[in-house]
């Protein structure tokens, strides 16, 4: 079967239509215990300066040297989105006022990346998906943070997070929506999660987002894109493109013309804001850092990094689907978070060996325990109810202990009170009747007592389902409908 083509999204503005066109810039903050040049912690919450080194606070004479761990994890995302790993790279100064960042400058990576091109393949909600090609990845410090509202007149610098490795990842200008460019980063978030390479937190400020947006009539040249900085939250990547597309359509359909330029996006107001005029690379100075050597490292380093990655979410997606059954909205589901994923396999393994049903299993965990969590707004960590004992549940529908109508009454108290599912069905008498004469009084009562809806299921046979349904509900959901519905078959004729 082909899959679906992806759908143009345009704007429409008074002049016809317009095609916005989007790169992003993902500043992900590498998890490791050290900052990139420096052995200072790089725990979050810790009190102001409390974790600084004297590289960090650029004493004279303090030189930087290169964290293993941070050249690890760059490598493994490096992987994780299929792309050129090279074997040298180069350390730059990238020269610029950072009033946070002591040494006055950056050290960067500029013309000689650690990672090259690659890809990342991105799920719609409309069951599309498409692809976003990776321009490069390369390792760079984090600044500090500087403080205006401690004092009247002076403004504070924490410098906790200067020196702490960022993972910039640079797409291509692939991307022809909000919709899209939110898709996008979640996806990318989720494969840096799988891969234990940087955490996702963006309200700790651990990914953030430089979002390029420029339009353009359907078919014409790219147009001047406008850089929105720092964004902090999906929801707001999404608002910031659609309002900056707007209001470079607003400009250009009014005869001006767009200046290439950085701006901000503020949520409160729903507008972007002239922050500075665009920088090109020259105007940074780029130059290699005289105190690092070239980046190098072998085929036998990426290959071992290699061997060792998890099982990343198009992987499993594609597992779940072939091994289990399972639709692509389903398995797209469970694997969206690792833990989510996690969860899901351990109410698929039996004790002692064994699988139990996918799809029953892939059922009870998106639409019960998911559906529950989301409308309580817990994660999957805090479920009051374990993969042990939902497989507990899955396990007593498929032996026909329970009906699928007492399962979810049998949830409930699971959730409320926790338990073992197995003893509060013996304890509460929770089972299914399958026993027939225990079900056929039943059924001749109601038999009897409905002679004309006898009649209409004998010359409508789905009728049936009415007899089905009056059984089940006078047997207060425990008669086995299976049963039932082969009992009233004999009785009716049928």
């Amino acid at each position: 079967m082909n899959a679906p083509v992806r759908s143009a999204k345009l704007i429409k503005g008074a002049t016809g239509d317009w095609e916005v066109v989007v790169g992003i810039e993902v500043h992900a903050q590498v998890t490791s215990n050290a900052k990139l040049f420096s052995g200072a912690s790089t725990v979050f919450g810790g009190e102001p300066n409390a974790h600084v080194s004297l590289v960090d606070a650029a004493m004279p004479g303090m030189l930087p040297v290169i964290n293993e761990e941070c050249v690890r994890q760059a490598v493994r995302t490096g992987l994780g989105l299929k792309a050129q790993i090279n074997l040298r790279s180069v350390f730059d100064r990238k020269n610029y006022f950072y009033p946070d960042l002591p040494q006055g400058y950056q050290i960067s990576q500029y013309k000689s990346p650690i990672v090259g091109e690659g890809e990342v393949i991105v799920d719609l909600a409309d069951g599309t998906s498409f692809t976003v090609g990776i321009e490069r990845l390369h390792l760079e410090q984090d600044a500090g943070k500087s403080l205006h509202d401690q004092h009247p007149s002076m403004s504070f610098v924490d410098l906790n997070r200067s020196g702490v490795a960022l993972m910039e990842i640079v797409s291509k200008p692939d991307l022809r929506s909000a919709d899209e460019a939110r898709a996008y980063v979640t996806k990318l978030r989720t494969i840096l999660r799988y891969l234990g390479t940087c955490d996702g937190d963006m309200e700790k400020g651990n990914l953030r987002a430089d979002v390029n947006v420029s339009v353009r009539k359907p078919g014409q040249p790219l147009g001047t894109r406008c850089e929105i900085k720092n964004v902090n939250s999906i929801r707001f990547i999404g608002q910031a493109i659609e309002t900056e597309a707007r209001r470079q359509i607003g400009i250009l359909e009014d005869g001006g013309r767009i200046d290439q330029e950085t701006r901000l996006f503020d949520p409160v107001k729903g507008e972007t804001r002239s922050m500075r005029s665009k920088e090109e690379a020259h105007d940074y100075r780029y130059f290699p850092d005289p105190d690092l050597l070239p980046l190098e490292f072998d085929q036998a380093f990426v290959d071992g990094l290699k061997g060792h990655l998890p099982e990343l979410p198009d992987e499993k997606k594609a597992r779940f689907i072939k091994e289990l059954g399972l639709t692509a909205y389903d398995a797209s589901v469970l694997v969206s978070e690792r833990e989510s994923a996690d969860f899901f396999e351990q109410v698929l393994a039996m004790d002692g060996g064994g699988r139990r049903d996918g799809k029953l299993a892939a059922n009870w965990v998106i639409n019960e325990l998911f559906g529950r969590l989301n409308k309580e707004g817990r994660d999957i960590a805090a479920s009051p109810v374990s993969a042990g004992q939902l497989g507990a549940i899955v396990d007593l529908i498929g032996e026909g202990v329970i009906s699928g109508k007492i399962a979810k009454d049998l949830f409930e108290i699971v959730w409320s009170e926790g338990g073992d599912p197995r003893a509060i069905v013996e304890s509460r008498g929770m089972k299914q009747v399958t026993d027939l004469s225990a079900i056929e009084k039943v059924v001749d009562d109601i038999v009897a007592a409905n002679p004309d809806k006898v009649a209409q299921a004998k010359a409508k046979p789905t009728m049936i389902g009415w007899f089905v349904g009056q059984v089940m509900k006078s047997s207060g959901g425990k008669a086995n409908p299976q049963a039932v519905n082969d009992l009233l078959k004999a009785k009716l004729g049928l």
